[in-house]
């Protein structure tokens, strides 16, 4: 559990864990999907609404706001405790849904979407954080690598997903139908999630998160504004950069001066940290803005429906996962990253070019394979940037790093939804205005609408879909530099030997989709320890080997026994042979004799049926704790760090890391050895 936190109730059941997850779960997959379920229903929201002009931004706003608050939530989430952070979240995502569900006009439905943004970077960050606050460290990678299957699944299917509702219902319930989902896990967490308190007050950076937050704002209203609302030298969109590039200077000055900076600047001395981060806002603007776009395109040229055309964008989604896949069995088993980034950014290029020569003759299986062209450069970009970095940082820096190379992920695909809405609105005003001289009569209306476009007969409908196809290629066309920067980049990307941990859990592809994580560092190296324990657990019992580390003479079973009762006193219980017994499941017939014999021994002492330990069994639990440490660091030795500080810092997250393992490393071996006894 991270540093600072507590638990107020005992250990959680398996059932209630798994209840505990499947609320997270339901947070997370509305945040996620939210991200794209729009994008096939732009169309009909721009028909209905108007306002196509700032189209991009019902994405964008949602995805700025999501950026910010996933840096507020990790620390709002240790100061006020992670279950009403949680809660606060889903309601005020309740808010945004229905805000949004209602909105009679453009600019209602963005600001419905910046507040849904909130809920939803509230949402994903507390999501993760409970994971690593209520999943036992030996389980706590594969919960993990699902609920990151979860974002990464919900975020490419959403076009599909929003194309149903608009087609069967209306585009409002892409919107509708988070109110009940939210409202039923809201009440699922104020029944199922665990209290925490907090033991330590964090430093929030509130000046640099606004600072950050305004400047990157001014700057993306400048670019969708710029040739759009206002020329591209008005003294507006000029007065907006001048904003961002002051902000955004502030900001690297009051990093440099905070105490605990939400974006340290000393990490981008790291050649790694840098590269990676650049790399990782790429990703973001070619996903994000091309998922955006790509269902507006088929639906304007091409005359799918809604739903079609958001099924019609999974050989992107195929696309990614293979290489995805591919990319994180390689580096798990090699440790070998560099090219992956550098080859994913060409395809990347490859892919983004292809698709800009799509028009209304192109034939479906053709757009299909430039789609999973595309699919395939980002999946082999974006599974190991997070992993390099995680393995390179100090550990002081680790949970901060984490965090900061996702956030520039996020900052990316909300840049990218911008640009890629810049580009369609200044592209497809005059393409648009020469079609309709071709074919007078045509009423904007229609226009406007996909439905309506497809009703036209060819001869009238032809110019308009070519104006369409043309300015979506278009921002294809302009976006193909964008990866081959990209791909320049990547280049300097270092090869560095990544630690064994991490290579043990490379191949997750959960992990792969860069779920917005903790800021806290213990997090982070919880995460490397239990990827370091699950490898050793799969080659047998590893009791033996603690014991052996720890230099005792004690049989496993008595190990654990002792442990039992350590843990229970530390947390304020008490420990009896019958409260033990039913906490996993055992017949207390089979526990008796091993706690009798611990009292013979001399281990254990026995009040009217409480257990406690005597001074012996005490210094046979510390010299357990000892070996616990001595084993984790026989195995997390690269993680050796020549900063005596942050060596320091180290060894005191894996001496507590390696206290709560006491109970966890002894169960399998609990099993087997005490029904054996």
């Amino acid at each position: 559990m991270p540093e600072g936190v507590a638990v107020d109730d005992a250990p959680m059941s398996k059932s209630k864990i798994n209840i505990v997850f499947a609320t997270v779960v339901l947070g997370m997959l509305m945040a996620a999907l939210d991200q794209t379920i729009v994008s096939a229903a732009l169309p009909s929201i721009v028909a209905d609404l108007g306002g196509a002009g700032h189209m991009a931004w019902v994405v964008t706003s949602y995805l700025l706001a999501e950026a910010v608050a996933t840096v507020l939530a990790g620390k709002l989430g240790d100061l006020f405790g992670r279950k009403l952070l949680f809660q606060l979240s889903g309601a005020i995502f309740i808010v945004g849904s229905a805000l949004a569900g209602v909105a009679n006009g453009m600019v209602m439905l963005i600001v419905a979407r910046g507040i849904q943004g909130i809920g939803a970077g509230g949402l994903m960050v507390t999501s993760m954080a409970l994971i690593a606050d209520t999943i036992p460290l030996r389980e706590r990678g594969k919960y993990q690598g699902a609920l990151g299957a979860v974002f990464g699944v919900t975020t490419v299917v959403g076009p599909t997903l929003g194309g149903l509702f608009t087609d069967h219902a209306s585009w409002r319930w892409c919107f509708y139908v988070n109110v009940p989902l939210a409202i039923i896990m809201v009440v699922m967490a104020a029944r199922t999630l665990p209290q925490l308190r907090t033991v330590s007050r964090p430093i929030i950076d509130y000046l640099g998160i606004g600072l950050i937050a305004i400047g990157v704002s001014a700057l993306i209203l400048g670019l969708e504004f710029g040739g759009n609302e206002f020329a591209w030298v008005s003294w507006q969109i000029l007065g907006l950069f001048l904003l961002a590039a002051v902000l955004i200077v502030a900001f690297v000055r009051v990093e440099q001066r905070a105490k605990e900076p939400m974006l340290p600047m000393r990490l981008f001395s790291s050649r790694v940290f840098t590269v990676s981060s650049v790399l990782s806002f790429i990703v973001g603007f070619a996903m994000l803005g091309s998922m955006t776009y790509l269902p507006a395109y088929l639906q304007y040229v091409d005359g799918t429906s809604a739903t079609v055309s958001g099924v019609r964008t999974l050989p992107l989604v195929v696309g990614l996962f293979v290489t995805s896949i591919f990319s994180g069995q390689v580096v798990g088993r090699t440790g070998k990253y560099r090219y992956f980034p550098v080859v994913g950014m060409a395809v990347m290029a490859v892919g983004l070019a292809l698709m800009s020569t799509m028009n209304r003759t192109t034939s479906a299986w053709l757009e299909s394979l430039y789609m999973l062209v595309l699919g395939a450069g980002l999946g082999l970009s974006m599974q190991v940037l997070t992993i390099v970095v995680q393995n390179t940082v100090p550990y002081a820096d680790l949970g901060t790093a984490t965090s900061g190379v996702t956030f520039f992920r996020t900052l990316g695909s909300a840049f990218g939804t911008a640009v890629f809405g810049t580009l369609y609105s200044n592209a497809s005003e005059s393409a648009l205005a020469r079609a309709l001289r071709e074919v007078p009569g045509v009423s904007p209306e229609t226009v406007s609408n996909p439905k309506l476009l497809r009703e036209l007969p060819a001869e009238q409908a032809g110019p308009i879909v070519d104006a369409y196809a043309q300015s979506i290629d278009h921002v294809f066309r302009w976006v193909v530099p964008v990866a081959l920067v990209g791909f320049v980049v990547a280049w300097f990307l270092p090869q560095v030997r990544l630690h064994d941990s991490a290579r043990h859990g490379a191949a997750d592809v959960g992990e792969g989709f860069a779920v917005p994580d903790s800021h806290d560092r213990v997090v982070q190296l919880e995460r490397s320890v239990a990827a370091t324990v699950r490898k050793a657990r799969a080659r047998g019992p590893i009791i033996g080997e603690l014991i052996a580390a720890s230099g005792s003479t004690l049989s496993p079973d008595m190990a654990w026994a002792l442990g039992q009762v350590y843990l229970y006193g530390k947390q304020g219980m008490e420990a009896t042979a019958y409260g033990i017994a039913y906490r996993h499941r055992l017949p207390v017939e089979v526990l008796v004799p091993i706690f009798r014999r611990g009292v013979d021994d001399g281990l254990l002492r026995n009040e009217a049926g409480t257990l406690t330990l005597t001074e012996a069994g005490a210094a046979e639990v510390d010299e357990l704790r000892a070996g616990w440490r001595r084993w984790l660091g026989a195995r997390l030795d690269d993680w050796n760090s020549e900063d005596p500080t942050d060596r320091a810092l180290l060894d005191e997250a894996l001496s507590k890391i390696a206290a709560r393992l006491l109970d966890e490393g002894a169960d399998s071996d609990r099993v087997s050895k005490i029904e054996t006894a």
